[in-house]
């Protein structure tokens, strides 16, 4: 008979689709040993069902064009709109017809050590792919949208394989004679889009920790260019440096006075009350400690959620959330920590969700995100 330890490591080493034939053979193994094991191994593979179908979900445009008779589906994306220093990139990727990747997702809800893995999966497993870079003194010349569209220009322009189509994140590429379909939030939507955010992600953070070493005073390991506190601070005793974007930087400073906070306080007084009529109770606002601050803390079927919100005027620097930069999500969740250490809730569930509030074009859109980020 296998020792507990024995099957503890068939288990392990077994892959994850062949797991309910191992588990048979040790169902009646009576030892409490192997029926926690039993247990817990059969909880990984439930977990991998549901990803699978996940990812049914994610494959629904690229069958549409399968279907149109398109083979060669491109999904596209960029990363870098809204940072102050450093280049937007563009990723392309043609994955193969029908094909799944474990833990494809929108690069913003992934922790870096796992876009770092999916991006080498991807970039293995891709029929091709191809990155497009367009760097600050461009941005500057040709504005921020002109410069993603040119980057992703690039990048289609270098794939081994031209496209039948393209799948690109809500916008449609000027210049481009290729069938093209712009889907909304399509980095959650589709496989394709999410396998090119994950690698234009990846790329782009690479460049900027290298940028790091060269100018070492702005943390862009950390912030990856975006306007953090460390990275304002670091123009405030040195200048701005060669891969700052100089109209964003003067138009961000400009902007930092008692009218963006009164915009901010708008966007919190309308992410409250949307809240509210999503079922939330809030619990406090404007939660300030130590380690960071927390603008809504609520509570909704027993979960304790803490929200950010991020409030902006248009898109020319990228998204809301985009602003939510790892060195913030730390910041608020060292905040959370000390809030569920002060109120003896150390054992309560809780999530990190963003509000989005976006005015453009005369217009406000609310977004919200549940689990937006974690602690890792």
């Amino acid at each position: 008979m296998q020792s507990v330890g024995e099957i503890k490591n068939m288990l392990e080493s077994c892959p994850v689709e062949n797991l309910p034939e191992r588990l048979l053979g040790i169902s009646k193994d009576s030892r409490k040993g192997v029926q926690a094991l039993a247990a817990r191994f059969q909880k990984k593979h439930d977990a991998y069902l549901a990803e699978l179908e996940r990812l049914e979900t994610l494959l629904v445009y690229e069958r549409e064009c399968y279907a149109q008779g398109w083979k060669w589906v491109a999904g596209i994306d960029e990363v870098g709109r809204g940072p102050l220093a450093g280049p937007v990139v563009a990723a392309a990727v043609i994955l193969p017809e029908n094909h799944k990747i474990i833990g494809i997702d929108d690069s913003k809800k992934l922790s870096a050590k796992k876009r770092e893995a999916l991006c080498a999966t991807i970039q293995k497993e891709a029929v091709a792919w191809a990155v497009g870079v367009v760097s600050h003194k461009r941005i500057d010349e040709i504005n921020i949208l002109q410069a993603t569209y040119e980057a992703m220009r690039q990048a289609i322009a270098g794939l081994q394989i031209q496209p039948d189509v393209i799948l690109a994140d809500a916008v449609t590429i000027p210049q481009i004679t290729i069938p093209q379909k712009a889907i909304v939030k399509g980095d959650a939507k589709s496989i394709s889009i999410g396998a090119a955010s994950i690698v234009a992600k990846v790329t782009r953070d690479h460049m900027m920790e290298a940028m790091a070493e060269l100018y070492p005073g702005y943390d862009f390991a950390s912030n990856k260019g975006y306007g953090s506190q460390k990275h304002l601070a670091g123009i405030a005793q040195y200048g701005i440096c060669p891969i700052h974007r100089r109209t964003f930087v003067q138009r961000f400073l400009q902007g930092a006075d008692a009218d963006s906070q009164e915009i901010g306080m708008a966007g919190e007084t309308l992410a409250v009350r949307e809240m509210r009529k999503q079922g939330y109770t809030i619990l406090e606002q404007n939660y300030r400690t130590r380690g960071g601050e927390i603008d809504i803390i609520a509570q909704k079927d027993g979960i304790l959620v803490f929200t950010e919100v991020k409030t902006r005027r248009g898109t020319a620097y990228g998204t809301p959330a985009e602003a939510v930069t790892r060195t913030k999500q730390r910041h608020i969740i060292a905040a959370a920590k000390e809030y569920l250490a002060a109120h003896a809730l150390t054992d309560q569930d809780c999530r990190f969700d963003v509000a989005e509030v976006l005015e453009e074009k005369g217009k406000t859109y609310f977004r919200y995100t549940k689990n937006a980020f974690w602690i890792e």
